[in-house]
């Protein structure tokens, strides 16, 4: 297990109930009462660190190494039933950006994400979840088809951004952003996404506009990640915390200013620390929607999408 800084008196108790552990193994002496009570403190250590978390602690958690990523959820949800499918047809196939069938309690959904990686050499493969214009192209081609065989759409939310190079500039990643945001606002099927860790700018909102629009306890979503806000503003990485608060990028920031529909709560210490819990409670969420979203006809879940994200940010002066 890795451990943040601010999570050092966690580390250092589960430390004490290992030891300990170890030594009634090794004494056969009961310490049972000695377990129990440094349990106990683990639990309320845990509940005062994470309800008293800010802003920039929680962008840590959405990019602890231990937190499961878009293919990790996708696994779980589908139980393993899950075809990927690769291509934009023009280019290549962006590995950054993974999509293809499922199904979810044998409902045939089109699942879309992008995925980070799990260690550096996989990280490299999937350029760090940063996804070029063929990765959000290959995303409405999936999402198209999905309209095609009037199957819901799930996109699960995970990056510190678009890629950034001449190359994804020279070859349209604005263009392809903003189309993606054309076509899923008159997309015919629910949309459902998720935010399970960093949702930074265009590259997030490139397969962000939905019906129901959740983020994760820890996770932020913001137009720019606290570091380069802090550099463009102090010319320096050092005020990363202020900027964090400034920007207001946590879920209950989001919640408040009704940029998001809903927050889906994550086990005490997060979503790391129980990923079974987290997915399961991710898997209600979508169900639930699905469920509720397929009540209304194509036109009124366009309506209603459209009206929603129209009226973000309205303001009206005395």
């Amino acid at each position: 297990m890795d451990y943040l800084d601010f999570e050092q008196p966690v580390k250092e108790i589960e430390e004490q109930i290992a030891k300990t552990l170890q030594l009634q193994e090794e004494t056969k002496v009961d310490m049972t009462a000695t377990i129990d009570e440094l349990k106990r403190r683990l639990i309320e250590t845990r509940r005062h660190i994470h309800e008293n978390l800010t802003a920039w602690q929680r962008v840590q958690l959405s990019r602890h190494p231990n937190r499961p990523y878009t293919l990790a959820y996708i696994n779980y949800l589908t139980g393993g039933r899950f075809l990927e499918l690769h291509g934009d047809r023009g280019v290549k196939d962006d590995k950054a950006m993974v999509g293809g069938w499922g199904l979810l309690d044998g409902r045939g959904v089109m699942f879309i994400g992008q995925q980070k990686g799990i260690n550096t050499k996989m990280r490299q493969y999937r350029n760090f979840g940063m996804a070029n214009p063929e990765g959000y192209r290959k995303a409405l081609r999936l999402m198209k088809m999905a309209e095609k065989f009037g199957k819901p759409v799930v996109t699960i939310i995970d990056t510190p951004g678009a890629y950034p190079g001449v190359e994804a500039e020279e070859r349209g990643q604005g263009e392809a952003i903003a189309r993606n945001l054309m076509e899923m606002s008159v997309l015919r099927v629910p949309i459902i996404c998720i935010i399970i860790g960093e949702g930074a700018s265009g590259g997030a909102l490139g397969i962000g506009v939905g019906d129901r629009v959740y983020m994760l306890e820890n996770t932020w979503y913001s137009v720019i990640s606290p570091e380069s806000c802090s550099s463009i503003l102090w010319r320096s990485w050092n005020f990363k915390e202020k900027a964090a608060e400034a920007l207001k990028l946590t879920a209950k920031d989001m919640l408040e200013h009704k940029l998001i529909d809903g927050i889906i709560p994550e086990p005490l210490g997060g979503a790391h620390t129980d990923q079974e819990a987290t997915f399961e409670t991710v898997k209600r969420y979508i169900k639930a929607a699905i469920e509720e979203l397929e009540k209304l006809s194509p036109e009124e879940r366009i309506n209603q999408r459209i009206e929603k994200f129209t009226s973000m940010g309205v303001y009206a002066e005395d």
